[in-house]
């Protein structure tokens, strides 16, 4: 089993600024990909930001300049850091990772559980 577990979120004002984290557990023989996705209510799943293992990277441009994704591969976690908050950041955010199972010979797409983000004004 691959499980993809999240936390940091919670309430800040804006301006402010917090840390998500996704670590990924189980029998992973590799990960070639990991991005951040981020639901409001009543809206669809957008792509906030994403990094691959060559090291490149696309952010939304809502947030470029402001959040950061990083990886550590040695903790199969991955990070976003998010700066100068916004009330519009407000959302639940998914991180996904693509990643090989030992024993399989493709790559999927695995979803954390989700951590809600609140920004106040």
């Amino acid at each position: 089993q691959v499980q993809l577990v999240e936390s940091g979120g919670g309430l800040v004002q804006a301006g402010r600024s917090l840390s998500l984290s996704c670590a990924a557990s189980g029998s992973i023989s590799g990960i070639n990909a990991m991005a951040w996705y981020r639901q409001a209510p009543g809206k669809q799943r957008d792509l906030v930001a994403a990094l691959t293992t060559g090291g490149n990277t696309n952010y939304a441009d809502s947030v470029k300049g402001r959040f950061t994704i990083s990886v550590n591969n040695t903790r199969n976690t991955v990070y976003l850091q998010m700066n100068s908050l916004k009330p519009e950041d407000t959302a639940a955010y998914y991180c996904n990772m693509r990643l090989r199972r030992y024993g399989s010979g493709s790559y999927s797409d695995y979803w954390g559980q989700g951590t809600q983000v609140t920004v106040s004004s």
